[in-house]
């Protein structure tokens, strides 16, 4: 015979192997699953230190909420972590996307009186993505209240953070954001939250270099509107949950802002050594003056890393050698990726080097289009670099720090 527990009214059932939900605060829980093994997310983010997806009880006097949903592959560890609770009334769907939303059909099935409460623009997606019924859905509005009794969520619509129906919800008795996405990390735990603030914060911005940063500055918007609300904690949909918001929210500011770091990124591949002797004049070139350099040889480089450097960097350097007339596929790949993420980068341009002839430079800058950002003149080795080759890469070391002190964030040298 099982094992029943009372936590404040809701019940906890052990019956041999089982993840109970974790307490926040009092009728506040939270009901995820932890990935540590997860090692690439849409088969194309790496995630070196695991993620989780974070689902939330929140039960009121009369209501019971569920907020959000795991991932599919995750959904029998929710259905046991659920297995105590008598009734669910609402399924808060903040994002259609399925990491948050693909359990939701088993926890209908599971309740079956249960509404899933989303925006119209959510309901749109999750019948498209879940095939869920219509009468199922109950639709909200901005701002408005969904009233549990004794605890009362706030929906606040945050579109393009980063589908176009996501949203928040803000539990006003608690001070308690909800916030999807956004404050996010993909990083495994045990506990509830992290007192490590700074390894936090450099997951967080992996996560927001990688995902959030083609919304910057639709992000800076809602971060504008937060600053309305009596926020203690925020709870995100993949990560800790943040105890103290303070400086997440101040590191995401900082992200979304205008401001540029005098540091330059150079993202290159090397076939026989020749862009790669550009690269390294280069970069002394930039630190004799003083700018501060991130380098990513393309053949080994983790692209989050890259992704991350990007965030605050003032210039973007690509170089690559020319195969088949064009540039190499990594450098591609990379402008690609640069492109749609669409940094706060001021500053570019391209280095390599050449056999005879080719359409590298045009390939590259057609790839970066996105960019709103000043692109210098490329420097274009034939062969092995020369001495006037390396001159020219000088110059372009000069012309970037120049440029820096242009926009005034040259700190003299390092």
């Amino acid at each position: 015979m099982p094992l029943c527990l009372q936590r404040g009214s809701l019940e906890i059932l052990y019956d041999g192997v089982f993840m109970e939900p974790r307490k926040i605060t009092e009728g506040v829980f939270w009901a995820g699953a932890v990935d540590w093994d997860r090692r690439l997310f849409d088969a194309l983010i790496p995630l070196p230190d695991g993620t989780s997806y974070n689902a939330y009880i929140v039960e009121g006097r009369d209501k019971t909420a569920l907020l959000d949903t795991v991932e599919p592959s995750m959904t029998s560890v929710l259905l046991e972590e659920l297995k105590g609770i008598r009734k669910v009334d609402y399924i808060v769907s903040h994002h259609a996307e399925q990491d948050h939303s693909g359990s939701i059909p088993a926890v209908l099935e599971r309740f079956p009186g249960a509404k899933v409460v989303t925006s119209p623009k959510g309901k749109e997606l999750l019948m498209l993505h879940l095939h869920l019924p219509e009468e199922v859905f109950i639709t909200v509005a901005d701002k408005e209240t969904i009233d549990l009794g004794g605890k009362t969520l706030e929906v606040i619509y945050t579109p393009w953070v980063h589908w176009p129906e996501t949203m928040c919800t803000y539990l006003k008795e608690d001070g308690i954001l909800f916030s999807c996405d956004l404050f996010g990390s993909h990083l495994a735990f045990t506990g509830l939250s992290i007192d490590d603030e700074q390894r936090v914060c450099e997951a967080s911005k992996r996560y927001f270099a990688e995902v959030m940063m083609p919304f910057r500055p639709t992000i800076k918007k809602h971060l504008d509107r937060f600053d309305n609300y009596s926020i203690k904690t925020i709870a995100p949909s993949h990560g800790p949950i943040y105890i103290d918001p303070r400086c997440i929210i101040s590191s995401h500011k900082e992200w979304v802002s205008d401001n540029v770091k005098n540091r330059a990124v150079i993202a290159y591949a090397t076939m026989h050594g020749s862009t790669e002797i550009l690269v390294e004049a280069l970069s002394a070139g930039l630190w004799k003056r003083g700018v501060e350099v991130e380098r990513f040889n393309l053949a080994t480089a983790d692209t989050g890393r890259l992704a991350m450097a990007l965030v605050d960097s003032a210039t973007i350097v690509l170089g690559s050698p020319t195969i088949l007339g064009g540039a190499h596929p990594l450098v591609i790949s990379a402008a690609f990726l640069v492109n749609a993420l669409r940094p706060k980068l001021r500053f570019a341009a391209i280095i390599g080097s050449q056999g005879w002839a080719g359409k590298m430079v045009e390939q590259i800058t057609a790839h970066i289009g996105n960019l709103k950002a000043e692109v210098m003149p490329p420097v274009i080795a034939k062969g092995k670099p020369t001495g006037d080759d390396l001159k020219e890469i000088d110059a372009l070391a000069a012309l970037i720090a120049e440029k820096h002190k242009t926009i005034g964030i040259l700190q003299g040298h390092l």
